[in-house]
């Protein structure tokens, strides 16, 4: 694609993924807070993630909401051209679960010779199948959402922190709506996912959700808001407007008695369209594990706002810690890492300025 600036600076096409944590978008679209802001916001449903980065690129999409690590994989030209993203935002903390099929979840009690299963679920149980399945040469199969994502990273921790080698599994790419049908055909044997899909998964009796991104990594930024640098410099007014009316959707969230509120907008066909009882549960708090059993309390399965900590403004801790999981798991040439990199990418300076707040050094 090539970059165009096609888009007039009253209407902004703003990409959003159909997952859970999109609520933010979609409560500033229902309740007019664009509108309140002066802006024009065209809601753009996508359905891959390597879609919305190329999107984003070539200016077909204004502003996206994008992994926390996205931006920072487009500025480093990891997996695309590398295009100076910046993320001026955090929409969202948390919401990722890790699910294994019923039949794997099945083979876990019989071979730890096991009658009951604490949750959140180590993956060290998984270590004799992993075994016997590597002699095979069927290794187990896992998925997530895109090579750059919280998702990877998030699974890569769970397995290494049992000392299972990354190499002894086999890890794909799958686009989120796909996730649960491919587990329920037997194509993979567990998967890494954003809500609802976890949900669906245990409704539908085909997944176990054994462990959430709460459990792996609590509170570490999820989904960013982020556009090029080039669209911040041509319409910087209008991204201004655009992080106030998304923290105000953002603190709407915050209240319990809203997210039925929420879950109700994000059931209808032009966002999610799926049944409340797949999307309400992780906005209340609530893990579904097994269709037989009792939910898991995870307070903050879905996190957009906090009264007490202002964690919708990215920090440099937070983009270091993130290129740092990176790091780890991508060879990246070590010329293209600069000081100024984080800084550059993760854009506290811009929310700051649109939300009127006072120039930091806080981290």
């Amino acid at each position: 694609m090539s970059k165009t600036n096609r888009t007039p600076a009253n209407i902004i096409h703003l990409g959003y993924m159909p997952l859970t944590d999109c609520a933010p978008i979609v409560v500033a679209h229902e309740l007019g807070f664009f509108t309140e802001t002066g802006l024009t916001v065209k809601l753009e449903k996508q359905y891959s993630w390597a879609v919305m980065r190329d999107k984003l690129h070539a200016g077909v999409l204004d502003a996206a909401q994008c992994l926390a690590p996205m931006p920072l994989a487009s500025a480093l030209g990891l997996s695309s051209d590398k295009t100076e993203v910046i993320a001026p935002m955090i929409l969202s903390q948390n919401g990722n679960a890790i699910t294994i099929s019923e039949q794997l979840y099945a083979q876990v009690k019989v071979v730890n010779q096991l009658d009951h299963i604490d949750f959140p679920l180590s993956a060290t149980l998984l270590k004799p199948i992993i075994k016997k399945r590597k002699r095979k040469k069927n290794l187990l199969k896992f998925a997530t959402v895109y090579p750059d994502s919280c998702h990877y990273y998030q699974l890569c921790s769970w397995f290494e922190h049992s000392g299972i080698r990354l190499s002894d599994i086999e890890i794909i790419i799958v686009t989120p709506s796909n996730m649960v049908e491919a587990l329920a055909c037997g194509d993979i044997d567990g998967f890494c996912v954003g809500g609802p899909w976890n949900a669906k998964a245990v409704r539908d009796a085909v997944g176990v959700t054994g462990v959430t991104s709460s459990d792996v990594w609590p509170d570490m930024p999820e989904k960013v808001l982020a556009f090029l640098n080039q669209w911040y410099q041509q319409h910087s007014s209008e991204a201004h407007a655009l992080i106030c009316a998304l923290q105000k959707a953002c603190n709407w969230l915050i209240p319990i008695a809203n997210r039925l509120e929420a879950a109700k907008m994000l059931s209808q066909s032009s966002y999610l369209g799926l049944p409340l009882s797949v999307i309400a549960p992780s906005l209340m708090g609530s893990c579904l594990v097994h269709h037989q059993h009792t939910p898991r309390d995870v307070h903050r399965y879905n996190r957009f706002a906090d009264v007490n900590q202002p964690i919708n403004e990215p920090t440099l801790y937070q983009g270091e810690w993130l290129l740092n999981q990176m790091k780890k798991l991508v060879k990246i040439d070590k010329k293209l890492i600069n000081d100024t990199l984080v800084s550059s990418v993760y854009r506290q300076d811009i929310y700051r300025k649109a939300l009127a707040l006072p120039t930091t050094d806080f981290m």
